[in-house]
């Protein structure tokens, strides 16, 4: 069967989902996963838009020698050197030019003609092509523009030395029937489409990311680009891990397969989950919490005597520790059985992040008499996140009941290793917490989203507590598990300032480096 090449954007398109903010360890532990989990082509960034993403895509691309690294550059001379600069250190590099080709981006966005657009396109293809042989082209907004002139556009490019098109569905309007027709309109109309692969970028906002991508591999397109778990501006992209189990549950249908090794899918899932603090609705298909759960009955009888009466899959082809089933731990449990348990689900710690996991570990099951896959997560989710501290919450003591005034007392701890504390009034204990933190933090926020859930089932489940806090025109995800949901959405308010104020640090230092 022929192949379908995976083009994975999670560490550029992923991170632009509201609240993401990843490190360049995090972005590299994110590129070796990938690289892990086969994909043909990581998108590292956009280096143009700062110093950071430049430095970050480059490292990446100096280290990851099993997938070929991509980065994005506007068609703009500037972009797409500062994009060869950044990926020419690359076994295999290449160039992503995008430049929009809708009446309504040329007209409002760039105020210019369709001449001059087509030219901005043909002479930066052509200078990435003067730097390396592998050069993609994406027409942004293409399922709402003109096709004569995408037709134009990519003939154009093509001759200027674009050996991949990428026709994006970037506000996620087309229908999957559409959709097809639209490439198949491409094979028929662009005289020199055989010199390039035709390649697919959907969004999701109405739901038809995975559909379209699917559509389009059907009439002849032969690259998807995806990120895990589906992130991406607005409502996200196509989900990596359900185009891919897609085509090997319906290799019938499709006749086309990846190099993708499902078995890592679980793992990577969890991983940038937990790197960007978006968490996984349990329905989620393929990797959510419920995905090979039953609960009726009579599905519970067919599995039971056959897993395939109502399951397509198998949870052990996705990575799924223990095939989807999980294992319970307790207070007798040893340092040597948490191990391999997290190893099981994926997570690889060193010695000082098993360390704290594990002390945690003991924590909690001195509270709770079982602690099964759910809790691990949490835990682990929960140290991770403390490698970025900038501040750490040390202590949280809170006094309130219906005939009191909720107060808090709170201690951090600085970047200097200088001990802060403070106490607030509030209108509950959690209000409470956050104006004492405030009193210390000091950074200007307010408070968006506030969500409650329990991890595990019981009353001596953990809370997770998922935020979300608006500063300086950008939006931030914090999230935070204990056993007590107060102490909980304390870590979660953290966990979200950090983030902020790590962005915000950096901006810093790109601004006294580019004076």
């Amino acid at each position: 069967m022929e192949k379908v090449i995976i083009f994975d954007t999670t560490l550029r398109d992923g991170e632009q989902s509201p609240g993401v903010a990843l490190t360049a360890i995090d972005k590299m532990e994110i590129a070796h996963q990938l690289e892990r989990l086969g994909v043909d082509i990581i998108e590292a960034g956009f280096p143009k838009t700062s110093p950071g993403d430049f430095e970050a895509v480059q490292a990446i691309a100096r280290e990851i020698k099993g997938s070929q690294i991509a980065g994005l550059a506007h068609a703009n001379a500037d972009a797409v050197d500062a994009c060869w600069d950044a990926v020419k250190v690359g076994t295999q590099p290449r160039i992503h030019v995008f430049l929009s080709s809708s009446d309504i981006h040329i007209m409002h966005q760039l105020a210019k003609d369709k001449e001059t657009v087509l030219e901005m396109a043909r002479t930066m293809v052509a200078r990435a092509a003067g730097y390396c042989s592998d050069v993609e082209f994406s027409p942004m907004d293409a399922t709402r523009s003109d096709r004569s002139f995408v037709y134009w556009m990519l003939e154009e490019c093509i001759a200027a030395g674009a050996t991949t098109v990428n026709i994006p569905d970037t506000v996620g309007y087309a229908i999957p029937e559409e959709f097809a027709a639209f490439i198949k309109d491409i094979y028929a109309n662009v005289k020199n489409i055989h010199k390039a692969r035709v390649s697919v970028h959907c969004h999701n906002d109405l739901g038809l990311a995975v559909a379209n991508s699917l559509a389009a591999v059907s009439v002849g397109a032969r690259q998807i680009e995806t990120c895990i778990n589906g992130i991406g501006e607005r409502a996200g992209n196509a989900a990596l891990e359900e185009v891919v189990m897609a085509i090997k549950t319906r290799g019938d249908f499709m006749n086309v397969e990846t190099n993708i090794n499902t078995q890592e899918l679980y793992r990577t899932s969890r991983m940038v989950a937990n790197l960007t603090g978006m968490s996984l609705q349990s329905n989620k298909a393929i990797v959510g919490a419920n995905a090979f759960r039953h609960q009726s009955g009579i599905h519970q009888d067919g599995v039971l005597k056959m897993r395939e009466t109502y399951e397509i899959m198998d949870a052990k082809d996705i990575g799924w520790p223990s095939g989807g089933a999980e294992i319970v731990l307790g207070k007798v449990s040893g340092r040597h059985g948490f191990k391999a348990r997290l190893e099981e689900l994926g997570y690889e710690l060193t010695e000082e992040e098993l360390s704290r996991a594990f002390m945690a570990f003991k924590e909690l099951a001195d509270k709770k008499a079982e602690i099964d896959d759910r809790d691990l997560e949490a835990i682990v989710a929960d140290k991770l996140r403390t490698q970025t501290e900038i501040y750490h919450l040390d202590f949280v003591q809170v006094s309130c009941g219906d005939h009191a005034t909720p107060t808090a007392t709170v201690r951090l701890i600085g970047p200097d290793g200088a001990i802060h504390a403070d106490a607030a009034l509030g209108t509950g204990p959690v209000d409470a917490v956050y104006r004492a933190i405030n009193r210390i933090v000091d950074i200007p926020n307010e408070l968006t989203e506030f969500h409650v859930k329990s991890v595990t089932e019981g009353i001596d489940a953990q809370g997770e507590v998922t935020i979300r806090v608006e500063g300086g025109g950008r939006s931030y995800l914090g999230r935070g598990a204990d056993t007590d949901v107060i102490v909980a959405s304390a870590k979660a308010y953290m966990n979200a300032l950090n983030r902020m104020l790590a962005i915000d640090r950096r901006q810093d230092a790109e601004v006294r480096a580019n004076p």
